[in-house]
């Protein structure tokens, strides 16, 4: 095999691989991409009546990052994710909203 059908066959491969190495991750639990999407979608609804609601959901993101589960409804129901209700900030306060 020359190196001009080696240096073709190389670069047709890259064409092929490259796309699904710049794809983003899709929605599918567990993944990075995915869980920013369950995250996001759950905590606008956790924080739809909050106050503030853009630090609500900040901080609810980082509970739902870290534990993987946001409690149902507006408020309460903290049951349904032990590690959500257990989480607190530094002054000893809970920390997801």
């Amino acid at each position: 095999m020359d190196y001009k059908k080696l240096v073709t066959y190389f670069f047709f491969l890259v064409l092929i691989i490259l796309p699904f190495m710049l794809l983003p991750a899709t929605a599918a639990p567990g993944r990075v991409g995915g869980m920013e999407v369950y995250c996001g979608s759950r905590c606008r609804g956790r924080c739809a009546k909050a106050g503030f609601q853009d630090r609500c959901i900040k901080y609810c993101g980082i509970c739902c990052r870290q534990c993987k589960c946001v409690p149902s409804g507006t408020f309460g129901n903290k049951h349904q994710c032990p590690c959500y209700r257990d989480k607190l900030s530094s002054k000893g306060k809970p920390k997801c909203p």
